[in-house]
């Protein structure tokens, strides 16, 4: 149904990447900032474990190396 569009490379740096925000969310005091960060870290930490990346989907990238998916 939905064309994984994320490879490998891609996947961990936005799995660590939200993994970090989200840390960042529940450890620092970021006042308003820290809901926008929050937000980022979900998206990144979900298109990191679902490998499938909407944006992506609609600019025609594709990190995953085949085009076939």
């Amino acid at each position: 149904m939905f064309d994984v569009n994320v490879g490998s490379t891609d996947r961990m740096i936005r799995i660590v990447a939200g993994a970090v925000l989200l840390a960042l969310f529940f450890f620092v005091e970021l006042g308003a900032w820290g809901w926008i960060v929050a937000l980022v870290g979900v998206v990144m930490l979900a298109t990191g474990i679902m490998s499938r990346c909407a944006l992506y989907s609609l600019l025609g990238i594709n990190t995953r190396g085949d085009k076939a998916a």
